[in-house]
């Protein structure tokens, strides 16, 4: 497989792995924290190696599945290969979706936003997927485009974090910017090697404001698993 330029970080090394199996790091800057890394072995982690939690999520996918920003697949091979799922990935990157038709993994390169008219029993959102939301203000709209891919019983499963921990000081007390709109809403870039991606917005949200929001669009957040500041979380119709 032969790597492109199209200002595509996560696709340039999911598909530098996928040929040569060397490890490497994409770097994710923020403008909020220190920059942190995603090894690329990590993208291509098989079910035994995923911690807790997205073994529960995927415990927990039932029926037809959408596996919204599918990466290298790793969730949907899993749901595919060992337990014979029903599924459709969707992803932005043009390198991700590359490896994944090469992998026939079944793949659409489509915004999120754009699926229309589909319905699914479970709409997976994995690794903080539910951070496509980009800012606490258009977390609404997503929950409600996700809403409309649900069949009648469906369920949205999707993780996030609580991060207000960058912000308490020694002695507990917040250190938040009082004219942001939440102290979730983050900005990121992504590198790898000579590739370098866009600022793009990211959000981070706790549990309680969640539960508020998909409950304001006729949504139930039930909590599944929560290990320290990370959360598991099934959303379904309000009965």
């Amino acid at each position: 497989m032969e790597g492109k330029k199209w200002g595509d970080p996560i696709g340039k090394g999911i598909l530098d792995y996928a040929e040569n199996r060397r490890p490497g790091d994409i770097i994710v800057m923020s403008d909020i924290c220190d920059d942190d890394i995603i090894p690329l072995e990590v993208l291509f982690r098989k079910f035994d190696e995923m911690p807790e939690l997205e073994k529960r999520a995927l415990e927990e996918c039932d029926g037809k599945v959408l596996d919204v920003g599918a990466g290298a697949g790793a969730h949907t091979t899993h749901l595919i290969k060992e337990l014979d799922m029903d599924v459709q990935c969707i992803e932005i990157s043009p390198g991700a979706v590359e490896y994944l038709q090469e992998a026939e993994i079944p793949v659409r390169q489509i915004n999120f936003f754009d699926v229309k008219d589909e319905k699914y029993d479970t709409v997976l959102m994995l690794m903080n997927g539910i951070g496509i939301a980009g800012t606490l203000s258009n977390l609404e709209k997503t929950l409600l485009h996700a809403k409309s891919l649900l069949t009648p019983s469906g369920k949205i499963i999707c993780d996030s974090s609580d991060i207000k921990y960058l912000y308490e000081d020694e002695d507990g007390s917040m250190l938040v910017n009082l004219n942001a709109e939440y102290y979730g809403n983050f900005r990121f870039k992504m590198k790898y090697k000579s590739e370098v991606g866009t600022w793009f917005d990211w959000l981070y949200v706790d549990f309680d404001t969640l539960f508020r929001i998909a409950k304001k669009v006729g949504l139930h957040a039930s909590k599944l698993y929560d290990e320290d500041d990370h959360f598991l979380t099934e959303i379904k119709v309000a009965e």
